[in-house]
C-alpha cells in the first residue's frame, strides 16, 4: 500500500504528530494484517483484549497448539473443547466463555468476512457486537488489520491515548471525546495516525511487529 498521501495530509494537519512521524518513518501498517477467517480473526482479538502484547502472544499461541492437526482451530472444534481444556492455555473463564459464543455463533451463520467486507465500517461494528466479548474495540482492530479500513480511530484503545498524552505533552489520559475531537483533524487517514500513536510508545526501543504495545476492550 501506499501511503504517501495519508502522510502527508497528516503533517500538514497534524505537526505534532507529525514529529512523530519523522521519528518513527515509514508507515508498515500493512505488514501487521491479519490472515485466517472470521473465526481466527475474532479468536485472536478475544484473547488479545486487556492484555500485552507479549502475553497475548503466549497465550494465542498456547491456543493453538490444543489443535496440533491442523493451522488453526475451527468453531466446531472449539465448540467441542472443555472449558478446562480453554483454561489451561492461560484464556480466563469469561474469554473461554466469549470463544464458546463467537464458535457458535459462526455455525450459527454470523457473515464472512467476504459478506463483511461489502459493508460500511459502522454495519461491520454493529454486526460483529452481537458477539460476547467483542465490543467496538475488537471489531475496530479487524477493520484495521483485516479489512485495511484507513478512517479507523479506536478511542477505546488505551495504547492510543498513551500515545495522544505522550505526543501532545498532556497532563494525563485524554478522554475518548477528547480522543474523538483530535481524530477529526487527521481524517480519513485514522487508522494510519493510530498506528503512529502506537509506535510512539515504542521510539526508543521500536518493535518490528507493529502490534499496539498496550490493548485495551
Amino acid at each position: 500500500m501506499d501511503y504517501a498521501i495519508a502522510i502527508a495530509t497528516l503533517k500538514q494537519a497534524d505537526p505534532l504528530l507529525g514529529k512523530v512521524i519523522e521519528q518513527v518513518g515509514a508507515c508498515q501498517l500493512n505488514q501487521t494484517q491479519h490472515t485466517g477467517d472470521l473465526f481466527s480473526s475474532l479468536s485472536r482479538s478475544i484473547i488479545y483484549q486487556q492484555l500485552s502484547t507479549k502475553a497475548a502472544n503466549a497465550i494465542h499461541g498456547r491456543f493453538l497448539q490444543l489443535y496440533p492437526n491442523q493451522p488453526v482451530p475451527t468453531a466446531m472444534d472449539v465448540l467441542k473443547t472443555p472449558d478446562e481444556v480453554l483454561r489451561s492455555a492461560g484464556i480466563s473463564r469469561s474469554k473461554a466463555l466469549y470463544l464458546k459464543d463467537l464458535a457458535q455463533k459462526i455455525v450459527d451463520g454470523l457473515p464472512t468476512l467476504a459478506e463483511l467486507e461489502k459493508l460500511d465500517d459502522e454495519s461491520i461494528i454493529q454486526t460483529l457486537i452481537q458477539v460476547k466479548g467483542i465490543g467496538r474495540w475488537s471489531a475496530q482492530m479487524l477493520l484495521m488489520f483485516r479489512f485495511h479500513r484507513w478512517d479507523v480511530l479506536p478511542v477505546d484503545d488505551l495504547g492510543i491515548r498513551a500515545g495522544i498524552r505522550k505526543v501532545y505533552g498532556l497532563a494525563e489520559l485524554p478522554s475518548k471525546k477528547a480522543v474523538e475531537q483530535l481524530g477529526h483533524q487527521w481524517k480519513p487517514y485514522c487508522s494510519i495516525a493510530s498506528w503512529y500513536l502506537w509506535r510512539s510508545l515504542d521510539l526508543d526501543n521500536l518493535k518490528k511487529d507493529g502490534e499496539p504495545a498496550v490493548i485495551s476492550q
